[in-house]
């Protein structure tokens, strides 16, 4: 009788996701834990898709066809400080939300193999099993754990304690607002694209996701927003980060906790310094938050033989690729065909972090540079004209959140 192999998926989200759908269907039998008691969906915001997320999708057995997945735009427009549009670029992409996204998974696993509340405590390896050790007492063995517990993973930290997040020098603001709250000249210029407005150092995006009922109808649908703004550690990040309290948080805060007066501030700057379609959907956004921005970069995404890291629990690359989710769906894709192609899993694992560790690398060197010129600690002529050359809105539209040409 052939044994049926068994993995253990540390983390709920997309790279958890993605990995138990595709180990399911190469045989393995799966069990997701989420710390999180709760359903995660609704959380997050939107998605920039490419066509390697939708071939990951096919090979999960979920259909991908954009009415599906999330909502089509043809194109993209640049918009100045009076509004006017200074840019446009074919370019047809698809853009979801992370709760749809998220919905469309979850709903396609078995029943009984996710698991919320269980908080991983620490992780063994004896013999050739893995076992994850929970909080509440709990353990699970496995032939193969993956850790996919996102940019503070537990699993990565206890085997490499020194890899860490550092923080690049500016935050996004980022939040939806629904579509039919937005005046009809807005909506006209930019709620049916990819759209841009550039304040100097500074980047504003936007483009339509899936409505909080998830309807990608017109006029039922949302517009996302990300501003990349300046904010330095010690200064404008310490304050933007302190509560209503008076609590200040390390690199992250709850949104219901933003002082008001950082919103009001954030807020007027939006109706000084961006395009009017993009401050009216600042004003209009009833609960924007906070993300720092960091970078991520392990040495290993193979541990002992038995434990992988994928997705953000390895890489997390800043947000201007637009690749978190379909790297972490491209991760969970190599792993499952290495493990399909060795029976042996530490090889397989082998040849899984061969393939993948450059293509995190790779991702990593491409964000930063398309970051640059959101840094403040750019000193030299040759960094800052070279930066300045990305703000331009046809390098812009060319080269923000689009497929990145690194072999995979």
């Amino acid at each position: 009788m052939t044994k049926t192999n068994h993995a253990v998926v540390i983390g709920g989200s997309m790279a958890g996701l993605f990995t138990a759908h595709l180990l399911i269907r190469r045989g393995w039998s799966v069990n997701v834990y989420e710390r999180i008691s709760s359903e995660l969906a609704g959380r997050g915001a939107g998605i920039v898709t490419h066509p390697e997320l939708f071939e990951v999708l096919d090979a999960c057995g979920i259909d991908s066809s954009t009415a599906k997945v999330g909502v089509r735009v043809e194109g993209r427009r640049v918009f100045d400080h009076q509004g006017n549009m200074v840019g446009e670029r074919s370019h047809p992409q698809i853009l979801t939300s992370w709760g749809r996204l998220y919905a469309i998974l979850k709903d396609a696993l078995p029943e009984g193999c996710y698991h919320h509340g269980l908080n991983l405590q620490r992780v063994s390896h004896e013999n050739g099993v893995a076992t994850a050790h929970f909080d509440n007492g709990s353990h699970a063995d496995a032939d193969l754990l993956v850790g996919a517990d996102g940019i503070f993973s537990t699993v990565r930290l206890q085997f490499m304690p020194d890899v860490m997040p550092s923080y690049v020098g500016y935050i996004a603001w980022r939040g939806l607002v629904d579509e039919k709250d937005l005046s009809k000249e807005t909506r006209a210029a930019i709620c049916d694209h990819f759209a841009f407005s550039l304040p100097p150092g500074e980047q504003m995006l936007g483009y339509p996701v899936a409505g909080a009922d998830e309807s990608i109808e017109p006029g039922h649908r949302r517009f996302n927003f990300v501003w990349y703004r300046p904010a330095a550690q010690d200064g404008a990040l310490k304050e933007l980060l302190t509560d209503v309290d008076g609590v200040t948080h390390a690199l992250s805060i709850p949104p219901n906790r933003i002082r008001p007066a950082v919103i009001d501030d954030m807020r007027q700057a939006a109706q000084d310094l961006l395009s009017p379609q993009f401050a009216e959907v600042v004003a209009k956004t009833g609960q924007p938050f906070i993300q720092a921005i960091q970078d991520l970069e392990t040495p290993k995404m193979a541990i002992e033989g038995r434990i992988a890291l994928i997705g953000d629990a390895a890489f997390v690359a800043r947000p201007h690729v637009g690749m978190g989710v379909t790297k972490a769906a491209a991760d969970a894709l190599a792993l499952a065909n290495a493990l399909s192609e060795s029976a042996d899993v530490p090889t397989a694992l082998a040849t899984f972090e061969n393939k993948r560790l450059a293509y995190g690398e790779a991702v990593i060197r491409r964000a930063r540079h398309l970051g640059a010129y959101m840094q403040a600690q750019i000193s030299t002529d040759e960094e800052r004209a070279m930066a300045e050359r990305h703000r331009h809105p046809e390098a812009i539209m060319s080269e923000t959140a689009v497929s990145t040409g690194i072999a995979a």
